[in-house]
């Protein structure tokens, strides 16, 4: 599961530098699965459900599930992306949200937080927690910024399938929910928005917006309990490498060197 997760990882490093005005999120995605496809494995989200590509991008406002298409990125945009890969039939999924140049402060400080928040949980994916000391770090963390914190959207179990249980929400109170066992491997994602926490979807069936229109922001890391602590299976090292940004967040959770 480090493979396909690693094959995630690199994808989204490979895109980083490539994300900035003028590109088109159709271009990203064709970029994303050619390279997907030459590290020897599959796009693990095109045709998933019926989706039709291989990124979910969401731009802006879009919580998550946006379609790729042919408009471009502009200044000051943020936009999600969603990446999944099978490589020896398991799966990786992880995401990142990007600024397209300079963005507004308040939406960098909505970025900031959010990922933090993704930080925050992993610390709660322990042994003898259970999924909702995960849920709640996460909501008491985002919510005390201010921010809301979408229900209808979960992070999951994963494996053999791209969603397994346990499900695993970003809301939650200490001491519910299932209990976390050694080995397993779950997607952990919070999708915070700047104002509320209410939702709508397109008519497109895919495609989740912020229902006050203001920008949301998603990351998520695939992590496995090993010795009853996180470890990190995906790493955002290969995007901080194409932007050259030193960050060391990560450190406490990795066990290994990634190449």
């Amino acid at each position: 599961m480090r493979e396909s997760a690693l094959v995630v990882s690199k994808t989204l490093g490979m895109l980083a530098p490539e994300i900035k005005p003028g590109v088109t999120t159709l271009q990203l995605d064709k970029m994303a699965e050619e390279f997907i496809r030459e590290q020897g494995a599959v796009p693990g989200f095109l045709g998933l459900y019926d989706f039709p590509n291989s990124l979910c991008v969401s731009p802006n406002a879009q919580v998550v599930h946006g379609i790729p298409n042919d408009t471009p990125l502009k200044e000051g945009d943020i936009i999600s992306i969603d990446c999944g890969a099978i490589k020896n039939g398991y799966y990786g999924d992880h995401a990142y949200t990007f600024e397209v140049g300079e963005v507004a402060p308040e939406v960098k400080k909505l970025l900031e937080v959010t990922k933090e928040s993704l930080y925050v949980g992993i610390r709660e994916f322990k042994a003898g927690n259970r999924v909702g000391d995960v849920g709640y770090a996460i909501q008491k963390f985002t919510e005390d910024h201010g921010y809301g914190v979408v229900r209808e959207l979960v992070g999951h179990g994963i494996g053999r399938t791209m969603h397994e249980d346990p499900e695993m929400p970003n809301y939650g109170r200490r001491g519910r929910g299932k209990k976390f066992v050694e080995g397993m491997v779950v997607a952990i994602e919070p999708m915070i928005n700047l104002g509320t926490k209410r939702i709508k979807q397109l008519p497109d069936g895919w495609t989740i917006l912020t229902a006050d229109n203001k920008p949301s922001a998603h990351f998520e890391h695939d992590v496995a309990l090993v010795d009853g602590k996180p470890e990190l299976l995906s790493t955002f090292k290969y995007i901080y490498e194409s932007l050259k940004i030193n960050l060391k967040e990560e450190d406490e959770f990795r066990a290994k060197v990634y190449d």
